[in-house]
């Protein structure tokens, strides 16, 4: 080897210790341009080969070449890496670590959606099963089905939005009643909670709300067992203290119909404006499914009987936490939500 040669090589393993011990950027460009700048050393003896033998010329140019890149390469991650620990420092720099942590904001269930879960869970522990289905629904399904043939009157009890003659959202969730005995035999068991839509908006009624369906099909069902049915439900989602009561009512689709009524649980029972004095309040309607429903779905009115009934959730959610405007359950505001 060559002294100049042993020249380059020293001044390249000097320039790969000064760079691995840089403690800046600066100190990284000062030695690029110490190294490889127009008047850098390297750069320097680069120039010089021109004026070597063509021999010593070729190995020390290759040599020369191989130390630059290796310094190039040198320069490039060190400059990385200090550029990255500046970084670090500079976060660290804005945390104040004796500062005390901010508490990440927990999510609470939507009380509409808790409601539901809880209506369904007692159901669940009565041998129900739940259903859901389409909330775009045939007039079929929706009406027909159910005993209210277009000229019945009871279609003027609900607003209905349409999209045609035949198909429209669906105003109750009753449709799952016939879907599923259409596909099953006795006995049924079902609770159909979901989303109904009526053309209504005021303090007490919304254009979109929630139902809970209920349907039991079997041999020998009797409204007895609607009355026990629904006792164990109420004392279960108020308490036991809660009082009930039954009275005559009239649905298309059950025959004999009743609507159920809880004592007030606002003044429990003494008369207040909630309850305008009566001390009760309306919680769902039910009655013993009608013939006509049976025949509908091909089941023997004369072999089977059954009761349906049906309830809002808002109106439930409402009584049970004292909320007095059903608009704010789709108001989203974060002061009233964080209460459940």
């Amino acid at each position: 080897m060559t002294a100049k040669a042993r020249e380059v090589e020293k001044l390249v393993q000097r320039g790969l210790s000064d760079i691995r011990q840089a403690q800046s950027l600066e100190e990284l460009e000062r030695l690029r341009v110490t190294l490889l700048g127009r008047k850098g050393s390297l750069t320097a003896i680069l120039r010089s080969l021109k004026d070597l033998p063509a021999e010593d010329r070729r190995q020390l140019g290759e040599l020369a070449n191989r130390g630059k890149q290796s310094l190039e390469t040198a320069l490039t991650e060190a400059g990385f890496a200090l550029r990255e620990a500046v970084s670090r420092q500079a976060a660290l720099a804005e945390i104040d670590v004796t500062l005390p942590g901010r508490r990440l904001p927990r999510g609470r269930l939507h009380p509409l959606n808790r409601i539901t879960a809880e209506i369904c869970n007692i159901f669940l522990h009565l041998g129900f099963e739940t259903v859901e289905g389409p909330e775009v629904e045939l007039d079929y399904y929706n009406f027909e089905a159910l005993n209210i043939p277009p000229d019945h009157p009871a279609r003027d009890m609900q607003d209905t939005f349409y999209f045609n003659d035949q198909v429209l959202l669906r105003t109750h969730t009753s449709p799952m009643q016939i879907r599923i005995m259409e596909k099953r035999r006795p006995p049924v068991r079902i609770i159909a909670p979901g989303k109904v839509y009526r053309r209504d908006s005021d303090m007490t009624h919304s254009p979109m709300f929630h139902q809970v369906e209920g349907l039991l099909v079997d041999r020998q069902v009797t409204f007895a067992n609607l009355k026990g049915v629904l006792t164990v439900f109420v004392h279960e989602l108020f308490g036991p203290e809660v009082g009930l009561r039954f009275r005559p009512s009239y649905f298309p689709f059950t025959e004999p119909s009743a609507e159920i009524d809880i004592a007030c649980v606002i003044c429990r029972g003494q008369g207040c404006r909630v309850c305008k004095n009566t001390g009760w309040l309306e919680i769902l309607g039910a009655g013993m499914v009608h013939p006509a429903v049976f025949e509908a779905v091909g089941y023997d009115p004369e072999t089977y009987t059954g009761f349906a009934f049906g309830l809002g959730v808002e109106r439930v959610a409402m009584l049970k936490y004292g909320i007095d405007d059903i608009r704010l359950f789709y108001e989203n505001d974060l002061r009233f939500l964080r209460q459940f």
